[in-house]
């Protein structure tokens, strides 16, 4: 399974490498960003399933790069600082973040905050595109999330129905990354559908409908969507 991704805003050179350094060793992907302009370099660059937010970056604020980015996208963000007040705190959660933590923080007390978060988010990878009114492409397809509208390479609208709908979305939202049929499930809402075939049947109909080979069965995981997904903002 490809590594997860954080990305660690902080302008202290020093915490950053530390931060970076640790969370390596746990078998982390780190990007590191300094600034606010940074942060979303490094957003539009690709996959980033988690954030590690410092409140004060020299004349950015942590929590209005919080809120802008939160109006964008549902990437998890945990807010860190050295102010522990609960007016900080609550400024955090107000514009979106998920957890809060205070410098100096013990390592381990970070990395199950870490753990937490991204289980709280199931898996869901935020791309900088994952926005609900995005047009997304993947593998020459087409999907308009404004209209639920999917295209094929060819030009023709093809039908889906809200279950399959809801499943390409599930995929869309996670490229390149293997789902267990409970993890789908779960992100469908419907943890029943688990049980028995209702997933594989699932996934049958919509590989039917676009192209099978856009969707890979992984023996002993699930599915993975075989292909990048990129934002089509045309």
């Amino acid at each position: 399974m490809p590594l997860q991704k954080l990305l660690v805003v902080e302008d202290d050179a020093e915490m950053a490498a530390m931060m970076a350094a640790f969370l390596q060793r746990q078998g982390y992907f780190v990007t590191r960003a300094g600034s606010r302009d940074q942060a979303l370099q490094a957003l539009a660059a690709g996959r980033v399933d988690l954030i590690l937010l410092d409140v004060s970056l020299g004349a950015d604020s942590g929590v209005e790069i919080c809120a802008e980015i939160r109006a964008a996208q549902d990437v998890p963000i945990i807010m860190v600082s050295a102010l522990s007040a609960d007016h900080q705190r609550m400024a955090g959660y107000e514009v979106g973040a998920d957890d809060y933590i205070a410098k100096p923080f013990n390592p381990e007390l970070l990395l199950a905050r870490i753990r937490a978060v991204l289980r709280r988010a199931h898996r869901a990878p935020s791309l900088s595109h994952r926005r609900r009114d995005a047009v997304l492409r993947f593998g020459g397809w087409r999907y308009d999330a404004r209209r639920d509208e999917v295209t094929s390479p060819g030009g023709w609208q093809v039908a889906l129905s809200a279950r399959e709908t809801a499943l390409l979305r599930v995929f869309l939202a996670n490229p390149l990354i293997p789902l267990s049929r409970e993890e789908i499930a779960e992100a469908l809402d419907d943890e029943d559908a688990a049980e028995g075939r209702a997933i594989d049947m699932l996934v049958t109909r919509l590989r039917h409908k676009t192209d099978a080979a856009l969707i890979r069965t992984e023996r002993g995981t699930g599915y993975v969507l075989t292909t990048e997904v990129t934002p089509d903002d045309a």
